[in-house]
């Protein structure tokens, strides 16, 4: 997969899980890479690895994606640096678990802040230099944002929001050639479930997931680069994922109350009983 070499290429939440798994498989070929996370510390051992596997350069940045100004320096310090951008991908993201008569509204408001609104300034401000080049403006979603999920609600209306902004950007952006790749992986073995908010927005600091059976990140990364190259316009990741968004199609209240029953039988599940 030489398709990346030379490429300058920003990805956001890059210090683990999806993120970490996209800078190290792109660095392999040769990339220019422009990184960001809120945990400088864990950023920089993802940017010291990505240089140990081949990455021509790497610009590695703490960065709250809620906050505005932040974003705007991370892209223009990408610019400045490296002249260019031909690829962003807007990974960054938190989780929630907890009903939402019990959650406070600030937890959907940070779940949001951050999952929603960190990518459409990332993307503002890439914009030109992304329209000059042709490039690709990758969104890291998830099955939730085809089926919203019971104990989710501000996590897929995050990624419901996503979908709906990126989608009416693809569309705008015809003219322009610019491909936007909207990525949705299944339940994958990352960071993201331990970080997970709780209803008065403490981490979860736990996952109610075997973890182990669950798709790696390694495995979303090489999928997603995939749908990079051939320019594709949504991928679903997993069998269940598949079938879960095929399905609410045409059985939405069937696939209601099987994602009801799947995620009440997680460990101090926040979900009632099914009567």
């Amino acid at each position: 997969m030489g398709f990346f070499r030379d490429k300058v290429v920003v990805i956001t939440g890059a210090s683990d899980g999806i993120g970490a798994a996209l800078a190290k498989a792109l660095s392999k070929q040769g990339v220019k890479l422009a990184i960001c996370a809120r945990n400088a510390d864990k950023l920089n051992k993802t940017a010291t690895l990505c240089q140990e596997l081949g990455a021509k350069e790497v610009l590695a940045l703490s960065v709250d994606v809620s906050k505005i100004e932040e974003c705007k320096h991370f892209i223009e310090e990408t610019i400045k640096q490296f002249g260019t951008i031909h690829v962003l991908i807007n990974n960054a993201g938190i989780s929630m678990r907890a009903c939402f008569a019990d959650t406070e509204i600030e937890v959907i408001e940070k779940v949001m802040n951050i999952n929603f609104w960190g990518s459409v300034y990332c993307t503002k401000f890439a914009l030109p230099e992304i329209i000059k080049n042709k490039g690709s403006i990758v969104v890291i979603s998830s099955v939730a944002g085809f089926k919203g999920l019971p104990a989710r609600t501000g996590y897929s209306a995050s990624k419901f929001a996503l979908h709906g902004f990126f989608e009416s950007l693809r569309c705008e952006l015809q003219p322009d050639n610019v491909h936007v790749l909207i990525a949705c992986p299944g339940f994958t073995n990352t960071n993201i479930r331990n970080t997970a908010l709780t209803a008065t927005g403490e981490t979860q600091k736990e996952t109610p997931l075997e973890e182990s059976k669950l798709m790696s990140a390694d495995m979303v990364a090489l999928a997603v680069l995939r749908g990079i190259e051939k320019r594709k316009r949504t991928i679903v990741l997993t069998t269940e994922g598949k079938l879960t968004v095929l399905l609410n199609k045409f059985f939405p209240k069937f696939i209601d109350k099987k994602a009801y029953q799947k995620l009440a039988k997680e460990p101090n599940t926040p979900l009632k009983k099914w009567k």
